[in-house]
C-alpha cells in the first residue's frame, strides 16, 4: 500500500512520457507529489502532459546520450534533485499482416497435426540491420544512458530510485520479436547489474515487465492475433496503465525500500 503524498517535493524524470503508460506513470507519480520532468520526442505531448501536472518538460531523442546527459543535468539545475527516473520509452514491433496470416494458418496447422505444412515466417532472417538496430538503441541503450545521467546525481547524493520498463517478453520470448525480446531481457540484466552495484549507496534499481497492455501501441495488432494473446492470460483480460502505474509508483516511493535489482512481472499470469 502507498502512502499518498509520499513523493511530495522529490523530482521525477519521465521518459516517454508524453502519452500512454508514460502518460500513467506521470500522473501517478504527480498525484502523490512528485514535481515530474516529461520527456518524448513529440513536443507537443510532453507540453500537454507537463502542463496537465503542473512540471516540465525535456524534449530529446533517448537514443542521443549526449542530450540525455544534458537534460538530466538541466533538470538538477532547476530543480535542485533528482529522485526518481522512469526509464520507459519504447516502440513496439510494427504490425505485419501478411505474417500475422502465416501465423494463423501455422497454428491451424499445429492444431490439425500437419507438421510438414508449416511454412517459415522468416521472422529472424528478414529482419533488417536499421530495425535490430533501432530496436536495441531505443529500449537498451536509451535505458543504460539515462541510468547512466542519473546516477551522476543520485550516487553522490546517496539517494535516488531508478525504475526500468522491460517487458513480459523479456522474461518468456515470443517468437517473432527477437530484436524486441533481446531488448528487454538486455534492461532486465542490466537492472540487476546496477542495482548491485549501487545498492550500499542509497540508490535502488528496480524494473517492471509489463505484460499485454491496453494502450494504443497495441491498437494496430490483428484482432484475431489479440484474441488468441488474451486466451492465454489467466487472468483473462488485458492489463491497464494505471495498474502498472500503481506498481511503478510502489518501486519509484520508500514503500519499497528493500526492493532492490529486483524484477516485478505485471503480466496477468501470462509470465
Amino acid at each position: 500500500m502507498t502512502t499518498p503524498g509520499a513523493l511530495a517535493g522529490q523530482v521525477a524524470f519521465v521518459t516517454g512520457g508524453g502519452s500512454g503508460l508514460g502518460a500513467a506513470f506521470v500522473r501517478r507519480l504527480a498525484a502523490d507529489g512528485a514535481t515530474v520532468v516529461v520527456n518524448d520526442v513529440n513536443a507537443a505531448n510532453a507540453a500537454a502532459m507537463a502542463i496537465e501536472v503542473n512540471g516540465d518538460t525535456a524534449v530529446f531523442d533517448v537514443c542521443d546520450s549526449v542530450a540525455f546527459d544534458t537534460e538530466v543535468d538541466k533538470a538538477v539545475e532547476r530543480h535542485g534533485r533528482l529522485d526518481i527516473l522512469i526509464n520507459n520509452a519504447g516502440i513496439a514491433p510494427p504490425s505485419d499482416p501478411a505474417r500475422v496470416e502465416l501465423s494463423i494458418q501455422n497454428q491451424m496447422a499445429r492444431m490439425e497435426g500437419r507438421i510438414d505444412d508449416l511454412v517459415p515466417p522468416n521472422s529472424t532472417v528478414d529482419l533488417s540491420d536499421e530495425d535490430w538496430d533501432r530496436m536495441i538503441r531505443i529500449h537498451l541503450h536509451g535505458t543504460f544512458y539515462g541510468t547512466r545521467a542519473a546516477l551522476r546525481h543520485m550516487t553522490p547524493a546517496r539517494s535516488g530510485v531508478v525504475v526500468n520498463v522491460s517487458s513480459v517478453l523479456g522474461l518468456r520470448p515470443l517468437a517473432g520479436a527477437v530484436h524486441y525480446a533481446a531488448a528487454k531481457a538486455g534492461i532486465i540484466a542490466l537492472t540487476k547489474s546496477v542495482g548491485q552495484e549501487v545498492a550500499a549507496y542509497g540508490v535502488r534499481v528496480n524494473a517492471v515487465c509489463p505484460g499485454w497492455i491496453d494502450t494504443p501501441l497495441l491498437e494496430a495488432m490483428d484482432p484475431m492475433m489479440m484474441a488468441g494473446i488474451v486466451m492465454q492470460i489467466p487472468k483473462g483480460r488485458l492489463g491497464t496503465a494505471g495498474e502498472l502505474a500503481e506498481l511503478v509508483r510502489f518501486l519509484s516511493g520508500p514503500e519499497s525500500s528493500y526492493c532492490n535489482g529486483d524484477i516485478f512481472a505485471a503480466s496477468g499470469g501470462f509470465a
